[in-house]
Order: structure tokens, then sequence, then C-alpha cells
């Protein structure tokens, strides 16, 4: 019987920077409450050309997010394309999804949604969610308070979702965190995965991309808050994938 200790998972990077590799994978790790050593890491800078394949023998997939890359330039970026279809080989083979801020803009597009740019009123730090009514039926965000704080940096956005999704979460600005619908595959324009001190840390990093001078940077810094509701997310993720499974035992043991 499958327990949450021998769940085998794929973390999707799209990431250059090496302290940002090791701190999204541990981020994820921390949150689904699973081991990092039950994570596959498949990096598309350094394996840009990919299929379903990597999905043989994993129970999860995770896709994280990107600040070295824009999924509106597949020629630049080639490994664009070998995303959106394995996202879409995901939704075929039913194989439980979590697509986090670069991952939620690919599925959308892979869907035949659309992507804007937004470089100059995008979302930087943390921002209130507010979820949908269809949201206190989803299995992951049922348990979810409305209206909670998150982590969200993103210079491109979707204002409209693909009629094979539903839309769970949304702020002004832009949808938010979808699911396809009748598949485990769930999206997040916020980042779930990461916290206040994670974010604090990365925002460092990226500096130069996201803020003006020492003086922006410092006022975002300011406005951080604790994002403790959409942590709880990742791990509910994982919950509902050993209550889909067990669900499916009960079903076929013999009455």
């Amino acid at each position: 019987m499958t327990s949450r200790s021998n769940i085998s998972a794929l973390l999707l990077q799209i990431r250059e920077d090496e302290q940002v590799k090791q701190e999204e994978l541990e981020s994820f790790a921390k949150y689904s409450d699973l081991s990092v050593d039950q994570f596959v890491t498949l990096n598309v800078f350094e394996t840009p050309v990919f299929d379903k394949s990597v999905l043989k023998n994993i129970d999860l997939l995770f896709v994280g997010g990107a600040s070295e890359a824009s999924v509106s330039e597949p020629d630049k970026y080639t490994f664009v394309d070998s995303i959106k279809s394995l996202l879409l080989d995901a939704i075929e083979l039913e194989v439980p999804t979590f697509a986090s801020c670069f991952g939620f803009q690919a599925a959308v597009l892979a869907l035949g949604g659309k992507i804007i740019k937004d470089t100059e009123s995008f979302e930087m730090g943390t921002y209130k969610i507010t979820l949908t009514e269809q949201a206190k039926f989803d299995p992951i965000y049922k348990s979810i308070k409305n209206q909670f704080i998150a982590v969200s940096v993103h210079q491109e956005k979707a204002i409209s979702l693909p009629e094979s999704c539903e839309l769970l979460a949304y702020t002004d600005s832009c949808c938010h965190s979808f699911k396809v619908k009748n598949k485990p595959f769930w999206a997040f324009q916020f980042h779930p995965e990461l916290d206040k001190p994670c974010l604090v840390q990365r925002l460092g990093i990226y500096r130069d991309k996201y803020t003006e001078n020492t003086d922006h940077f410092q006022g975002v810094i300011d406005t951080i808050q604790d994002t403790p509701e959409s942590n709880l997310l990742v791990k509910y993720f994982v919950d509902s994938y050993l209550q889909m499974i067990s669900d499916e035992s009960i079903s076929k043991t013999p009455n």
C-alpha cells in the first residue's frame, strides 16, 4: 500500500542559479512533508529536450518557477515546448501534478490559453489571494480560508483561462490558480512552496531583475508577510493523492 514515505516525485526545475535550485528542492520537500531523497530533479537548462518517459515510475509531478526564462519565448528557450508537452502528457496519463508559477504559465499555454507580459505593474512580494466558490469543493483548497497571503513574483500572467480549467483563486491583477476539470492537475501562479525567509533570500539573488534600486528593494522586503495558509497547499496536494489511492484501493476490495 502506498504511504507518504514511499512516494516518488519528479521536480521539473527551470533554474540556473545553484543556490536557488537547492532551495527550491528543499522548499518543495519541506512543505510536501516528503524527504529530499524522494525527489528526482530534471533541470531543463541542462536537459532541454525530454518526453513523457521521464514520468515512468513517478507518483507525483512538481513544476517550479523561473526567473531566468520566459514561457513567451520558445525560440530562445527551447525547453518551453518540451515542458508544455510533458504537462499535457501528465494530464492525459492522470499523473497528479502541482505546477507553480512558470509551471502555471506553461500549463495555460499548453491548454490553449494566453499569457501576457507585465513588466511595469507586476506582482512582487506577498499578496492576498481570493478563492472562488469552486475552491470550497476542491480537495486541496477546501480547508484553506478565503483571502490568504501567498508569495507572488511574476512578470507574465493570465487574465483568463482555457475552458478545460476551473478557476480556484485570483487577485485583482490576474488568475492565480486552477484545476484541470476531472484531472488531478493543479496550477498556481503564486508560490505555495515559498515562505517569507526564502522569498527574502531569493529576491536578494534576483534584485537586479525585479527592483530598480536599493530603496525599492528594501521597500518590497519591508512589506513581505508570512504565508502559513499558502504553504499548506503543497502538503494538501500530497494528502489528496494518498486519499485518492486509498479510495481506489477500497473500491477494488471485494465485498
